[in-house]
């Protein structure tokens, strides 16, 4: 199984690069997982609702080039469906008991996901109505996954 996470934006913070090693390093044992960065688009403060629609298109078209046909995507998204750590380990244990191998995260950058990205996402997920920084949301992510694969196997994970 391939799991990959598509984040808008570069990590730079040191112990956010040390959790998701982490987590890295254990998903090992469960599947391939990779987090591809794509480079965010400059957007100063005040912008226009037209130029926040154009900047989101621009990282739109730098994520969609990154997804593979055969990838079941997810977006995060804070209209999104919440789901519990159960209920997402029981729809990724779901989707590739029909044959789904291919999973990706997307994670926008500060102001969201193109209508592009999200028409091409197969499911929109949120972590809760409360905004995260879109670097945070890597490590939150990265360790869902994981807790994920715990679940699936039966394997005991922190309730």
């Amino acid at each position: 199984m391939k799991i990959k996470i598509i984040a808008v934006g570069k990590l730079k913070e040191k112990y956010l690069k040390q959790g998701i090693a982490e987590y890295e390093k254990r998903l090992g044992k469960y599947c391939k997982f990779e987090i591809i960065e794509v480079p965010d688009e400059k957007a100063p403060e005040n912008l226009s609702e037209l130029e926040m629609i154009q900047v989101k298109e621009k990282e739109g078209q730098k994520i969609l080039a990154k997804i593979s046909d055969n990838d079941y995507v997810f977006a995060l998204a804070i209209q999104g469906k919440e789901i519990t750590s159960e209920g997402f380990a029981n729809q990724i244990d779901q989707l590739s008991t029909r044959g789904t191998s291919s999973f990706t995260f997307v994670i926008g950058g500060s102001l969201g996901l193109s209508e592009e990205v999200m028409k091409r996402s197969d499911a929109q997920i949120s972590f809760g109505r409360l905004t995260y920084p879109h670097q945070l949301m890597r490590l939150i992510l990265t360790e869902q996954v994981y807790r994920a694969f715990r679940i699936i196997k039966g394997e005991p994970y922190h309730k």
